[in-house]
């Protein structure tokens, strides 16, 4: 027998890589010889960086950026020990994380600390960057991303900008010459779980700008301000932005990494299994067997579990999910493709009874699999 455990984390209670463990105790008290390949997963949230640090083997890389407000603050990224990926986190250096409440306001605040992130894996000679765009604190279009990498816009009397949200109405100019020679060598892939468009109702700035701190007001300002940066990109590199799917991520970045970087935008859960070398890991498996904290209707748009189906039902593999919870219904569950689906709850409890015997339940959860599975 074969299998594959590609699990997602335990939100609060079990990583990845300790489910993929139990898991395999579980299965091997009924299977003592049976392959079985550990391939945790991630949709590009939380626990995203274990989980790329475990298959790149990666190090961390400090450098001092600015944070969204220009103060010096020193962050990491993760560079493969191959020394050709980096891996960069948007939100470690330009991240609503790194300001107080009372600080956030996305017309003054810039993606600049993400741009010299990725001009520092540059000048070390990466091949590829995979950047992930979560929980920014800005809406300035990729804007100062775009400064770090060498770009200067400019407004009707040529006078440079600095790169935040609210100076994207006044951008007249984009200077392209400065910027880093070693764009054009590399691959860059954005992490992108939304389809927002740049600007509008569904846009960057009036579905996300609240969250970052812009009242009503600066809202419509900073919406403006992304028609106007469309208009300028459309006459400066003649894409229109507004017509790339999930260009309106992380306040713009989505579009301004199309622009800018040459970047491809992929959903998180995508670039996870390509990391992994997901889809030829699986093949010949006899199941797999993928979790989550709880499974419910989120689960069937664009997080892990759905990406871990999407693999299985090209190679007609069979699915088994055990989870913390499932709250779908029987019909919905039969709508996922899913061959097995379990809740590892073995007697009534609370929540933090559950959170602490959550290894010994699972470990009994997948026993019990596949006792079922083997009396076939």
């Amino acid at each position: 027998m074969k299998f594959v455990i590609a699990p997602d984390k335990y939100k609060g209670s079990l990583t990845g890589l300790e489910f993929c463990e139990a898991v395999s105790q579980g299965l091997r008290k009924v299977f003592p010889t049976a392959l079985i390949k550990h391939k945790p997963l991630a949709d590009g949230g939380d626990g995203t960086l274990a989980i790329v640090r475990y298959y790149l083997k990666a190090d961390t890389i400090k450098v001092s950026v600015n944070d969204p407000l220009f103060r010096k603050i020193e962050v990491g990224y993760l560079l493969s020990q191959d020394k050709k990926t980096a891996f960069i986190e948007m939100s470690e250096a330009s991240g609503y994380k790194l300001l107080h409440k009372n600080e956030l306001n996305c017309m003054s605040t810039t993606s600049l600390g993400t741009g010299e992130l990725i001009v520092n894996a540059l000048n070390k000679g990466v091949q590829e960057i995979i950047l992930g765009i979560g929980g920014s604190a800005t809406t300035d279009g990729g804007m100062g991303i775009a400064v770090a990498l060498g770009y200067e816009f400019l407004d009707r009397n040529d006078t440079v900008l600095s790169p935040i949200g609210g100076n994207l109405l006044k951008v007249s100019r984009i200077q392209k010459k400065g910027r880093h020679p070693r764009l054009s060598e590399v691959t860059i892939k954005v992490a992108c779980d939304v389809t927002n468009p740049f600007f509008g109702k569904n846009g960057a700035a009036y579905v996300y700008g609240p969250q970052k701190g812009a009242n009503k007001e600066e809202v419509e300002v900073l919406d403006k301000g992304l028609q106007n940066f469309a208009k300028i990109i459309a006459q400066e590199f003649g894409t229109d932005i507004q017509k790339v799917s999930g260009s309106g991520a992380a306040g713009g970045v989505g579009g301004g990494a199309v622009v800018f970087l040459n970047a491809t935008l992929i959903p998180g859960i995508d670039l996870m299994k390509e990391i992994a070398g997901f889809d030829e890991a699986i093949t010949n498996a006899d199941w797999i067997v993928t979790g989550e904290g709880r499974l419910d209707s989120q689960t069937l748009s664009g997080k892990t579990i759905a990406g871990v189906l999407e693999s299985a039902r090209k190679q007609k593999i069979p699915v088994a999910a055990l989870c913390g919870a499932v709250t779908l219904p029987p019909e919905q569950q039969e709508e996922t493709g899913l061959t097995y689906v379990c809740a590892i709850l073995r007697d009534i409890s609370n929540l933090e009874q559950a959170v602490s015997q959550s290894k010994e339940n699972l470990v009994a959860a997948a026993y019990n699999f596949a006792k079922l599975i083997d009396s076939k």
